[in-house]
């Protein structure tokens, strides 16, 4: 008999230290998960504290704040709707001395509690990465157990490496996700798609991609969510440089489990990515810091010329 278990991927755009407002977004996205029928709603990496939080995560009372509101939105997966996956840091083994360490975690919620969580293994510590300073790697990880699924885990980085992939196949894991905070460059796309398939191919396991939107300081990441079959077919993409939710199915046939009901929105690329890279970047950075908005100098030039049509563009001209 074919089971099937309905899921929906949740490409957000978090606010760094807005744990409140953050969470938020992820309850409303729920509630719309939920309307559409999904059991699991998968967000995206640290997005109940926004990405990169950096040295927020030093902070006690920063880290009891994300706790509380991961047990808030705990609790309310015991009306019986979607389970979440939702990242944020964590500080195991809190009320031990020296205070414990703090890691990048991946929460499974359901049924009322924080079920488990799998810390990421692989830390970036290169360009615009500084995770090893803040946060300790986490083990190799086992999959978690989500409505008769076996969920392999997980976190942006752990996917650019074989290891962490290989060994939640060897371990059990039926379907992969990995939860994301990717920020976009020219040609990133290709790139995530490449190594997605390889570890597909490695694993022979659909794998389920869901990154974070928005700008953030300097940085710009795209969403562009997708998801690969066994046979590494692209069956859903989610739109880039927006919020956006689509729920799917997954099915359990005799050989495994296997993605269906997708839709996919193709990426933009080229100039047209980097202008809306541009837009969102700005706008973000404009609306998020609650500025009104810009006033510009201009000289007169075609430098001049643009910065103003993507001012417009990003904030609406009335605020130029």
């Amino acid at each position: 008999m074919t089971r099937s278990l309905k899921i929906a991927l949740a490409q957000i755009n978090p606010t760094v230290g807005d744990v409140a407002g953050n969470a938020a977004k992820v309850r409303a996205r729920r509630a719309e998960a939920a309307a559409a029928g999904a059991e699991l709603a998968i967000f995206t990496e640290m997005c109940l504290s926004g990405y990169p939080a950096e040295d927020l995560v030093l902070k006690g009372m920063f880290l009891e704040e994300v706790r509380e509101a991961l047990e808030a939105l705990a609790g309310e997966t015991a009306d019986g709707g979607p389970a979440l996956i939702v990242g944020g840091p964590w500080r195991e083994n809190a009320g031990e001395p020296p205070r414990g360490r703090v890691v990048n975690a991946a929460f499974l919620l359901d049924g009322g509690v924080i079920q488990t969580y799998r810390a990421k293994h692989e830390l970036p510590n290169y360009g615009v990465f500084d995770e090893v300073r803040i946060f300790k790697a986490g083990p190799l990880p086992g999959p978690v157990n989500v409505r008769g699924l076996r969920l392999g885990l997980m976190v942006c980085e752990d996917m650019w490496y074989a290891d962490v992939a290989e060994c939640l196949e060897e371990s059990g894991a039926e379907v992969l996700a990995v939860i994301n905070g990717s920020p976009f460059e020219t040609d990133k796309m290709d790139e995530r798609l490449q190594l997605a398939v390889a570890r597909v191919v490695e694993t022979s396991l659909p794998l389920i991609y869901v990154n974070q939107v928005g700008g953030q300081d300097e940085l710009v990441f795209d969403g562009g969510s997708f998801v690969l079959d066994r046979d590494c077919q692209l069956v859903a993409q989610l739109p880039s440089f927006r919020e956006a939710l689509q729920v799917m199915e997954l099915r359990q046939e005799d050989d495994g489990w296997h993605p269906a009901g997708g839709s996919i929105t193709p990426s933009p690329d080229g100039l047209e990515a980097v202008y809306r890279a541009l837009m969102l970047g700005l706008g973000d950075y404009v609306d998020k810091n609650r500025f009104p908005g810009v006033i510009l100098g201009l000289s007169g030039g075609i430098d001049s010329a643009l910065s103003a049509a993507v001012a417009a563009d990003a904030l609406g001209p009335e605020r130029v």
